[in-house]
Parts: C-alpha cells; sequence; structure tokens
C-alpha cells in the first residue's frame, strides 16, 4: 500500500511540474504574440514611410530633370505628354 501511496504522490508531483510549465509556456506563447503583433505594426508604419520617401524621391527627380539637361528635359517632356493624354482620355469618358 505504502508503494501505492508514492507512486500516486510521484505522479502528482510529475503532473504539478507539467502543469507549471504549461503556464510557463502559455505565458511565453502570449509575449511573443505581442511581440509579432508590435512588429506587424512597426513594419506597416516602416512600409508606409517608404512609400512616402518613394513618392518625394520621384517628385524631386521630376523636377530635376525639368531642370537638368536637354536628355532630362526630353524626359520630362514625354511624362508631361503622358499625362496630358491621361487627362485628355479622362476628359472624354467624362464627357460620355
Amino acid at each position: 500500500m505504502s508503494e501505492l501511496v508514492e507512486i500516486v504522490d510521484s505522479l502528482e508531483n510529475k503532473i504539478s511540474k507539467l502543469l507549471h510549465k504549461l503556464e510557463l509556456l502559455n505565458q511565453a506563447n502570449r509575449r511573443l504574440e505581442e511581440e509579432v503583433i508590435a512588429l506587424r505594426q512597426d513594419n506597416e508604419t516602416t512600409q508606409g514611410s517608404r512609400t512616402e520617401w518613394e513618392e518625394k524621391y520621384k517628385s524631386l527627380k521630376m523636377a530635376n530633370s525639368m531642370m537638368g539637361s536637354n536628355t532630362n528635359k526630353t524626359e520630362a517632356k514625354l511624362k508631361i505628354n503622358t499625362l496630358i493624354r491621361e487627362l485628355d482620355h479622362c476628359i472624354a469618358q467624362l464627357a460620355e
């Protein structure tokens, strides 16, 4: 009978340790999930900032091409002509 009590006590001890480990793992999992959420938000912010800087770069490049050499002026004129054609197309669609 004493052996049976020892076995039950041993099992209770092991179960208690397993439950404790489970709780620690659950806490670690929650922390990691929060970290993932924070990193995703940071990534979205960074992507937005990158997009904004790309737009600024394109605008600056266009402005520099209008003031620069003949090659850049040609590029700027082509871009302006493309924009005018797009506007004309939009106006034609609105007129329909």
